[in-house]
């Protein structure tokens, strides 16, 4: 089992969405289980955990894991083929948020799709990757710093971006044939406390938001600097 895997797919997003199939994930990741005991787990006949079980196994967001007899039938144990599941803005393509179409470093909605193009390319590295039997090449720095105060923070981002900038003029060598293109991404963003949650029924709750501007632990770091090896 994966520890986390992206879907790429429409339709694979859509059967991930329905919030008992999504349950059913939820279980399968805990371990392997037949749709009789997932069944009396979730609150279903077993015949339509089975309808739902299908649905997740043709988009392959579950797998067989084995199989066990009781009595005179033989049971199906399935399992969730990743521990989480990223939805790519591939599965929304035509509306998917594009970076390109304006540039605004101090826009929360610019780094909103910044972080879903993140998401998109890792996505398609990994699947790329996977394919070709290679392993692929990331780096992410996660923290978080309180500031003091709104300037503070200012300066903060005013010598992170000079020294990042720096970084780049230094290791950056477009003649080089045999170099290979890597993209990197700092976002800087307010803490959100306490996470989001979902329920045993499927639902997500969230409680707070985003802390007060100026005073507010962040986390920065860069998302990723990528390489198909």
């Amino acid at each position: 089992m994966l520890d986390v895997t992206v879907i790429e797919d429409a339709a694979a997003a859509a059967v991930s969405l329905d919030p008992m199939r999504a349950r059913l994930l939820a279980e399968l990741a805990a371990g392997p289980a037949s749709a009789t005991m997932l069944a009396g787990r979730v609150g279903l006949p077993r015949q339509k955990v089975n309808y739902h079980l299908k649905a997740l196994e043709r988009h392959g967001l579950v797998e067989l894991a084995g199989e066990r007899r009781k009595g005179n039938v033989t049971e199906r144990l399935m399992r969730a083929t990743a521990a989480s599941y990223v939805i790519s803005p591939l599965a929304l393509a035509a509306v998917q948020p594009d970076p390109g179409r304006f540039r605004d470093q101090l826009s929360a909605r610019w780094l909103l799709a910044v972080a879903a193009r993140l998401v998109r390319d890792v996505g398609a590295l990994i699947t790329g990757a996977t394919k070709a039997r290679k392993g692929l090449a990331t780096y992410a720095l996660d923290g978080e710093v309180r500031f003091g105060s709104a300037a503070d923070r200012a300066a903060f981002v005013e010598e992170l971006t000079r020294g990042v900038g720096a970084l780049i003029a230094k290791y950056h060598d477009e003649h080089a044939e045999s170099g290979r293109d890597h993209r990197i991404v700092v976002a800087l963003h307010p803490t959100v406390k306490p996470a989001a949650s979902v329920t045993a029924e499927g639902s997500v709750t969230a409680g707070g938001g985003a802390p007060p501007d100026g005073a507010a632990p962040v986390t920065t770091g860069p998302a990723s600097i990528e390489e198909a090896s």
